[in-house]
């Protein structure tokens, strides 16, 4: 065993090979649906994205105990399936389902009452939104606003594959999650991000959701193929339900692709193409060439040319905020020295959601 983490058991597993050769890999397990494992069991699992480089840790997969198949689960309320149709599927309770305790309060509701949602491309901007967030909050000397997190579909299915999640609970930096889509192992779960975001208010009184895909992202290189297009859709879901919608812009100072330095083209897209009701987009109000042009990006984004309002948000104190994050800061294997601006432009989003939760929001501009 090589360690632990809410509802996830990483493994060292030895590889029988056809000439006697063994070779150790990595594994991960997920216990509510294969069991537990335990040293000397047998595992089957699967090996093709690990084979070919893919998928956030470098993960094989374990599939099942073949001889030792854990319990059939207790019957209980609840009949959403996730992970649909493929071999491993739970069935979960939806939070609005008949068989659910809040379905009455769920069942015709339609507003969020001004719920602040912060919408990002990547999973790893939730712990730096959370930093910006609690920092303005402390600023202002009062408590961190309740933040709801929704996982999307878009990466990781299970909840239970990011440790960053489990650490910031653990932290006490998430009052709770939700599950999206065909995502599933949160505190909640929902059949999309519509009923999340209710549920985010309405059952648990959060004043900001933070709405990102589960780790990895799916990219093509191509203008619509990539799985953060749901940014925008997220941005549409808060405003058509009266929330007040906040986009994290994906930022880059190091990323050696071009598409992806200063403003990625997936928040050029996911916002100036796939949001179509108004949102804040926030920048770093910080000098210098390569924040100029951040901003300059951002602004085709942003009224008279696009529909959304730019806002342009102090940074003092969140490079502070960021070093004091409870787990490892890293995007697409940098870490915050590597690529400060994206962990600055994420961490503003955040600080603007306090100032909007607080009811103290800077100027837009």
């Amino acid at each position: 065993m090589r360690g632990t983490w809410a509802g996830a058991v990483e493994l060292d597993v030895d590889l029988d090979r056809p000439a006697g050769d063994r070779t150790a890999v990595r594994a991960l397990a997920y216990p509510a649906l294969v069991g537990e494992p335990r040293p000397g069991d047998r595992v089957t699992l699967t090996v093709s994205a690990l084979v070919r480089g893919l998928g956030t840790g470098g993960y094989a997969m374990v599939v099942a105990l073949p001889d030792r198949l854990p319990a059939d689960p207790p019957a209980g309320p609840g009949h959403v399936v996730k992970a649909r149709y493929t071999p491993l599927q739970p069935m979960v309770l939806g939070v609005d389902e008949q068989e659910s305790p809040w379905h009455a309060q769920l069942r015709d509701a339609d507003d969020v009452d001004g719920l602040v949602v912060v919408a990002a491309d990547l999973h790893s901007a939730l712990p730096a939104v959370l930093a910006g967030l609690r920092a303005r909050a402390a600023e202002a000397g009062g408590p961190a606003p309740r933040v709801a997190y929704v996982m999307t579909d878009g990466g990781a299915l299970p909840l239970a594959f990011s440790r960053s999640v489990s650490a910031l609970r653990e932290a006490g930096w998430l009052t709770a999650t939700i599950t999206a889509g065909q995502a599933f192992g949160g505190d909640l779960e929902s059949v999309g991000v519509h009923t999340a975001l209710l549920a985010a208010r309405i059952v648990l009184g959060a004043d900001v959701a933070v709405v990102t895909q589960g780790p990895g992202n799916l990219g093509t290189g191509t203008r619509w193929g990539f799985s953060g297009v749901a940014a925008g859709e997220a941005l549409n879901a808060a405003a058509v339900l009266g929330g007040r919608p906040v986009a994290a812009l994906r930022v880059s100072q190091a990323d050696p692709r071009v598409r992806h330095r200063g403003v990625s083209h997936h928040s050029l897209t996911a916002y100036g193409r796939v949001a179509l009701r108004p949102a804040d987009v926030v920048v770093p109000d910080l000098p210098g060439e390569f924040w100029q042009g951040v901003r300059d990006q951002a602004r085709t984004l942003c009224e008279p040319a696009g529909v959304h309002r730019l806002v342009r948000v102090p940074v003092t104190g969140l490079r502070a905020a960021l070093e004091d994050v409870p787990v490892r800061l890293s995007t697409m294997g940098r870490g915050l020295d590597e690529d400060e601006a994206a962990f600055l432009a994420s961490a503003a989003a955040g600080a603007h959601a306090a100032a909007l939760a607080l009811d103290a929001a800077p100027p837009a501009g």
